[in-house]
């Protein structure tokens, strides 16, 4: 592995759902586990809206994003998602939290192609949504991966104890992917999703 000082090492998954049940919109998880994810839940991380828009909807606050680092990620290697492959090199890393007010309700880290990124993210603290969608432009996006995830560096941002339920999909326009982004939600989320796991009567 590389010497990347400005990165954060990625999160480390505990569980990952099958691509087939990801694929068709389902969490991996038995309907009858007393695991299962809940409704709102699945909604917020198999959907394919924006979660910027839903965290402000929720919140009703603006979200802001401070941006940790932005590097170059030269071998990505078992850290990231299998699609960040089909990206062309030079690679960039962006890493950032998500802000709603006072609390911290996600983090996320994307790759790009470096002139991708210099074309897309002039704007280091924008969300990635909103800059892709300047101008109206036709945006589709893809939810590849949900997974458990755990590191302590969340923990100490989240301020409270995981596992963390995380997600990444892909951004296409015109039938070419853009970019690969993961993301890892606060269970501060709760509050206004209810339980993430239900439990089974």
């Amino acid at each position: 592995m590389p010497n990347r000082p400005d990165l954060w090492p990625s999160p480390r998954p505990l569980w990952q759902a099958a691509p087939e049940a990801v694929a068709a919109g389902l969490s991996g998880q038995a309907d009858d586990d007393t695991t299962a994810l809940s409704g709102p839940w699945r909604l917020l991380l198999l959907g394919d809206g924006s979660p910027t828009r839903h965290l402000q909807s929720l919140t009703g606050r603006e979200v802001t994003v401070e941006v940790i680092s932005m590097a170059a990620d030269p071998d990505p290697g078992s850290e990231a998602p299998l699609e960040v492959a089909e990206l062309d090199a030079p690679l960039l890393r962006r890493q950032v939290w998500l802000h709603c007010g006072e609390q911290t309700l996600a983090w996320a880290e994307s790759w790009w192609n470096q002139a991708e990124a210099d074309q897309h993210l002039r704007e280091r603290n924008q969300p990635i949504w909103r800059s892709l969608t300047a101008n109206r432009a036709e945006l589709y996006r893809e939810v590849d991966g949900l997974a458990l995830v755990e590191a302590p560096l969340l923990e100490e941002g989240f301020g409270q104890p995981g596992p963390y339920w995380s997600r990444h999909y892909r951004f296409f326009r015109g039938g070419r992917e853009l970019t690969v982004v993961r993301e890892v939600f606060s269970p501060a989320l709760e509050r206004w999703l209810g339980p993430a796991q239900h439990i089974a009567s």
